[in-house]
């Protein structure tokens, strides 16, 4: 049975490991003025070692790049102070402004490295439901960050055609209690993930 979803929709909290209460807590990061890339609501980010021609070194930047990138979390919104009007201005995603006087831009990131997410699949897990469990454990990530400017919400799967042990960004738990999007065998289907502990606690980041 196909799923109902057509499209996926990024990563969204929902719980923690071990049940512990879900705050949906999430702290300040800074981007830089004028950071030359979209980033959607529930695309997920990483700080900049690096720096590059787009941003400094330390500032918030796409995560998505390579289904292998460490990340710090997921984006939830971002806050400058509008260029033409020099009002305060949130928008739940980044995209690519220069607030007035150049200022960097408030970014809001869920940081919780036991935050749980839903999100879409972007093919099968399996054909059946032994090869399904299979998946389980196993390591996936999103490629590139795209997403709607009139909603500011991502449209990204996981990509399940680069799942690897322990390789990639996000760590299969299980398939959601989503009933007209829990079938395994079809594309769309909503999972449960959380960051790949081995990556979080390593070093090392991706510039841009």
């Amino acid at each position: 049975m196909a799923n109902s979803n057509t499209k996926g929709f990024g990563l969204i909290p929902a719980g923690t490991l071990g049940a512990t209460p879900a705050t949906g807590g999430q702290n300040k990061y800074k981007i830089d003025a004028g950071y030359a890339h979209s980033i959607f609501q529930g695309n997920y980010v990483q700080i900049d070692s690096a720096g590059g021609a787009n941003t400094n070194p330390g500032y918030i930047i796409r995560g998505q790049q390579a289904v292998t990138n460490p990340t710090i979390g997921v984006l939830n919104g971002v806050f400058y102070n509008a260029a033409t009007t020099e009002k305060p201005t949130f928008q739940n995603y980044y995209s690519q402004v220069t607030p007035a006087n150049s200022e960097d831009i408030t970014a809001f990131v869920i940081d919780n490295p036991f935050q749980q997410y839903l999100a879409g699949t972007s093919a099968q897990l399996g054909a059946n439901n032994p090869a399904i469990e299979a998946q389980m454990g196993r390591t996936m990530g999103m490629a590139a960050n795209s997403g709607s400017t009139i909603s500011g919400q991502s449209d990204n799967t996981l990509t399940v055609a680069s799942i690897h042990d322990i390789n990639n960004t996000w760590r299969l738990l299980r398939i959601a209690e989503d009933p007209s999007n829990e079938d395994g065998t079809a594309a769309n289907c909503t999972v449960v993930v959380v960051a790949n502990k081995s990556q979080w606690f390593g070093t090392g980041t991706v510039s841009a």
